[in-house]
């Protein structure tokens, strides 16, 4: 199979980490736009997931790793649009700045302002999608989809904090694993496999993905599960944020590039 090496790869990063950071630094529209499509294709990802994965309750109520297979099967449609059509997702940038960064092609403040403005525009279309295109739609107004989405909503805010962070290392590990492997890949078809192998094997797994989160969790409060917007951000997203940008920076981004990146 042709694929770039890993020095390729990480040659292929820094270069796509000077582009983002110069989107960033510029005029607000285009990163806003790109950033919250990034929103939409996740939450799209995430709908599919739970509308599959929980769809056929009679087979995975006596096979529960059925349900696992089918939400974790779905979810990468999110990673494959945010990768072909290049859309800015918060943890993917998680690592694909760190690269450039190690080089000093721009500084560590230029990184932040990427990061919390990709953030907010995920968040923003997260939100747009989950309200417009499934609350507003019906699409998980009866069950087993509407007991479905609190259960899990609930679960999230649930969770010990330490666990919720380390379980964010874990989703955005697979995630920037995942965007490796496209970026390594010369053809579509190759691509979409590099997206979908690490995507599926994180939502199969129950890892915390903080972008996914702003699908599943405020999802679950419009359809009535029992959850503030303080607990919703202080026991769920500020942790598995925190574990995604260790998971993505550190795990992939940091270790790759120095694993690969020629030494000046």
């Amino acid at each position: 199979m042709d694929v770039k090496s890993p020095a390729e790869v990480i040659d292929a990063a820094i270069e796509i980490g000077r582009r983002k950071v110069a989107v960033s630094s510029g005029p607000i529209g285009r990163l806003a736009i790109l950033s919250i499509l990034a929103g939409v294709y996740i939450a799209f990802g995430g709908t599919l997931s739970l509308i599959v994965g929980y769809g056929f309750p009679e087979i995975t109520a006596a096979n529960p790793a059925m349900q696992k297979l089918l939400s974790g099967a779905m979810f990468p449609i999110g990673l494959i649009l945010v990768v072909v059509l290049g859309a800015e997702l918060f943890t993917g940038n998680n690592a694909l700045l760190i690269p450039a960064f190690m080089q000093r092609h721009y500084s560590f403040g230029a990184v932040i302002r990427n990061w919390t403005l990709v953030y907010a525009g995920n968040f923003i279309g997260a939100i747009i999608f989950t309200y417009l295109m499934v609350y507003c739609c019906g699409l998980t107004s009866s069950d087993p989809y509407h007991s479905a989405i609190q259960t899990i909503a609930s679960a999230k805010v649930s969770m010990p904090w330490m666990t919720v962070l380390l379980k964010g290392i874990g989703a955005n590990w697979c995630v920037c694993l995942a965007i490796w492997l496209a970026l390594s890949g010369r053809s579509l078809t190759a691509k979409m496999a590099g997206c979908w192998l690490p995507v599926m094997a994180f939502v199969a797994l129950g890892y915390e993905h903080s972008i996914a989160n702003m699908f599943f969790i405020p999802l679950g409060m419009m359809e009535g599960a029992d959850i503030s917007i303080i607990r919703a951000i202080t026991s769920n997203l500020i942790p598995a944020t925190l574990g995604n940008i260790i998971g993505g920076a550190i795990f992939v981004g940091c270790v790759h590039a120095y694993l690969h990146m020629p030494r000046k």
